[in-house]
């Protein structure tokens, strides 16, 4: 469901915008709108879907529009033509006196450079939201206080904010916006006065914040590796313009255009994709009681040296391909008491941690899902193109470590399941 709605938003910066507005719709460039008119386009028709509870994160360069953009959600600033809705209302249609308790109620902004008083306590500090929406004073301080206690400050109360370090004065800024018991939270650039270790902990302090209140988050930042850790989805601005809008996934592994890839070379992929990412299609799975003769007959057409084998919908183990050999010359009845232990690790698992068990062991990897239920094998050729920039977005090749994913395959009576015949292009087990 949509918390906010972007509608075609323009913003020219100028004496007289509405007379250039046509021009900019009709393709005029930044560039050319400045020689011509001395006006500055800061955005150009910009439509975007936040949805609620989520961490939308909006990014660019310097110039790219996204303060702009954010600043128009409480109207900081007037759009030159477009809509901005809230819960389906029309932000844009609010009159002064709507529009101050929307600011109040609705949305909470917390600044890149903390925006505290520097004569009020952190309590004030924290409460001065609520007091100006006029709650009871004691009130007021006694929600503030229990937000910075939320924010790690409790005992700081009494502090001024030159008493505090950069990441203390801007979890008062957190705290501070919390109180107000917002929907929204406008985050400009929050992080970015700080040094890395404590940006740091501020992005793990609102990841586990946003676990619990589940607000609804716009974030700005020039930080690709911040948009890509804290964003449900990202959206891309450049000279006022959307270049690339999708979830952290889709960006790292689709970039648009040479722009995007620009801000990609540097990522640490392994930090952001996970095992999930790095499945094959299995073609063949057994289950417990599938017959020896079936099992070796199935791995023979897939050219299989191992095959998972599932006990209802979860990973049992594996049957290697030399004992499903000695089963049938045992005339075993099934494959049961051949099965041998596999690791498996959850879809959401870091490839970092899978780099870890592959350098390791050369074992082979199961991957499940969240209920514990068995998706498919891992690939040890798409975890290397997955880390590998210059090979990130290239077709996955043959690869000697694990069977292909089908998450969805379903066991025939006979104890076995496949799903298509492309043996030719498809990795082999082993």
């Amino acid at each position: 469901m949509s918390k906010i709605e972007v509608r075609n938003i323009y913003k020219i910066f100028g004496k007289q915008p509405e007379k250039w507005l046509d021009a900019v719709k009709r393709g005029m460039s930044k560039e050319e709108l400045l020689t011509q008119s001395q006006h500055t386009l800061g955005l150009k028709d910009i439509s975007l879907n936040i949805e609620e509870g989520s961490i939308y994160v909006i990014m660019g360069l310097s110039g790219s529009g996204k303060s702009t953009l954010i600043r128009h959600f409480n109207r900081l600033i007037e759009p030159t033509a477009g809509q901005i809705l809230v819960d389906g209302t029309d932000v844009m249609k609010l009159g002064k006196k709507e529009l101050e308790k929307f600011r109040q109620k609705t949305m909470s902004m917390v600044f890149q450079r903390f925006g505290l008083l520097p004569h009020k306590t952190t309590l004030e500090n924290a409460a001065y939201g609520l007091i100006i929406q006029g709650v009871d004073k004691d009130k007021a301080q006694e929600t503030a206080r229990y937000w910075l206690e939320q924010v790690g400050l409790a005992g700081f109360e009494n502090q001024y904010p030159s008493q505090l370090s950069g990441g203390m004065q801007q979890r008062v800024g957190l705290a501070r916006a919390l109180a107000t018991d917002a929907e929204i939270l406008l985050m400009d650039e929050a992080f970015s006065a700080l040094d890395p270790l404590i940006r740091r902990e501020m992005q793990n302090q609102l990841l586990e914040l946003q676990s619990r209140l589940n607000k609804t988050i716009v974030f700005i930042t020039h930080d690709l590796d911040e948009a890509l850790r804290l964003g449900n989805r990202i959206a891309i601005l450049k000279d006022g313009e959307l270049i690339q809008e999708g979830t952290p996934e889709d960006i790292l592994l689709s970039p648009n255009n040479e722009y995007v890839e620009a801000f990609l070379q540097d990522v640490n992929r392994s930090k952001i994709l996970n095992a999930g990412h790095a499945v094959n299609q299995t073609r063949l799975t057994l289950s417990m009681r599938t017959r020896p003769t079936l099992a070796l007959e199935r791995m023979k057409q897939y050219d299989y040296q191992f095959a998972p084998v599932l006990d209802g919908n979860l990973i049992a183990g594996i049957l290697h391909f030399s004992d499903a050999e000695q089963a049938v010359r045992s005339g075993l009845r099934d494959i049961s008491s051949l099965v041998k232990d596999i690791i498996s690790v959850p879809a959401s698992t870091g490839l970092d941690a899978v780099l870890t068990h592959m350098l390791q062991s050369d074992q082979p990897l199961a991957v499940t899902d969240e209920n514990d239920e068995f998706i498919g094998m891992m690939s040890r050729t798409k975890v290397v193109e997955l880390v590998t920039t210059d090979n990130a977005n290239t077709e996955n090749g043959n690869d000697a470590g694990s069977t292909p994913e089908n998450p969805d395959s379903n066991s025939d009576t006979d104890g076995t399941s496949d799903t298509n015949s492309h043996a030719d292009d498809q990795d082999k087990s082993a």
